[in-house]
């Protein structure tokens, strides 16, 4: 693959858009709050999963909630690298950890459009990687970029990881691998995707001890934080999936996600139902799109497994839209389709989304929020 030069001067186009379309979303919001006396500060840093970051910074791990069926919610459900780099932030700031997980997600967002930028740029061009920025900026649930979340640190290290294997750069790859297996169970997909740009390369004739480390690097966040919740429960290796359980989490392929879909369609609440027929529909045609595209062997690899996890995991599933927000391949053949426009007509189309994901992401965290 041609190289690409990845200064600032040539990803600056990138990152002013996804500074511009996250600012506008804050200030929507400031402006929402105002109105129903809600804190925008609160809402971002201190409610839902921001809450269990900040206890694990504050306390470290062992809490849990007894909920009255008997399910328990543990807080080791929660990789622990948001929480490090809360403390880490918190240290030497003063500032809390909510307030440090909001510092941590915006550079992580800013770190994670860099690398979107990167991967477009190198497989399609410069044009096309700002485009590719701007719609990962103005997804309609944008705003999780903006919160004490994780997503936007695991969506860094996992584009940065990518582009490491894309490049050939192993040792790069593979730590970032496992500092994504830190900060999400999805941390598996950065995982195999590096594998196999590891076991393509072999195939081509590529033999360095550089390879042989990343391969063996990449594992170890998921794979040491699994083994440890394992021996601090006593379960062994399925312990995490048992804390998961907990939480009404697992791997059914789906079905859960189907019957809630039909329940709708069955309800008075049925074009909500279509509505989420017509995103599931989105998403496929999207990666089918990547596959007529010919995107990189590791991308789809990633993608699929990212879209798998999340469409077909039976947890709560007003979490689904954030759960795609790390799988940016999906997004490259958007970002090519508006590089052939008009600039004109692109950045029209992109302020009237960039809107009304402001729009709805004030809408959202003041009423049902991510969790």
């Amino acid at each position: 693959m041609p190289v690409k030069d990845l200064g600032f001067r040539r990803a600056a186009p990138a990152l002013a858009v996804f500074a511009a379309v996250r600012l506008l979303g804050l200030a929507v919001l400031a402006v929402w709050c105002a109105a129903a006396g809600s804190s925008p500060h609160t809402l971002l840093s201190a409610r839902w999963d921001s809450l269990w970051y900040a206890r694990i910074a504050a306390e470290g791990y062992g809490y849990e909630v007894l909920l009255p069926n008997g399910d328990v919610h543990s807080n080791l459900a929660f990789f622990p690298l948001l929480p490090w780099l809360e403390r880490l932030v918190s240290a030497p700031t003063g500032l809390s950890y909510g307030s440090a997980g909001l510092v941590v997600s915006a550079l992580a967002g800013l770190a994670a459009a860099w690398g979107i930028f990167a991967v477009a740029d190198l497989l399609h061009g410069r044009r096309a990687g700002v485009f590719a920025v701007a719609v990962w900026a103005a997804l309609p649930v944008g705003i999780v970029q903006s919160m004490a979340y994780s997503e936007s640190l695991f969506t860094a290290l996992a584009v940065w990881a990518l582009y490491g294997a894309l490049r050939g750069r192993w040792l790069t790859a593979g730590l970032l691998a496992a500092g994504a297996g830190l900060t999400r169970p999805v941390g598996a997909a950065v995982v195999a995707a590096v594998w196999v740009a590891a076991a393509l390369a072999w195939r081509r004739g590529e033999r360095s001890w550089r390879m042989a480390a990343g391969v063996l690097l990449a594992p170890l966040g998921a794979a040491g934080y699994a083994l440890w919740v394992g021996a601090r429960t006593g379960s062994g290796l399925f312990g995490y999936l048992d804390v998961q359980a907990g939480w009404g989490n697992g791997f059914d392929g789906g079905w859960a996600f189907a019957r809630f879909i039909g329940a709708k369609l069955a309800s008075s609440a049925f074009a909500a139902g279509l509505g989420l027929i017509a995103g599931v529909v989105l998403v496929l045609w999207l990666y089918g799109r990547c596959v007529r595209q010919r995107q990189p062997v590791p991308l789809l690899v990633y993608g699929g497994i990212v879209v798998a996890l999340a469409l077909c995991a039976s947890g709560y599933f007003g979490s689904k839209p954030r759960l795609l927000l790390p799988a940016f391949p999906l997004l490259l053949p958007v970002g090519v389709a508006l590089a052939g426009w008009r600039t004109r007509r692109a950045a029209a189309v992109l302020g009237a989304a960039a809107l009304a994901s402001a729009v709805y992401g004030a809408f959202w965290l003041n009423g049902s929020g991510p969790p």
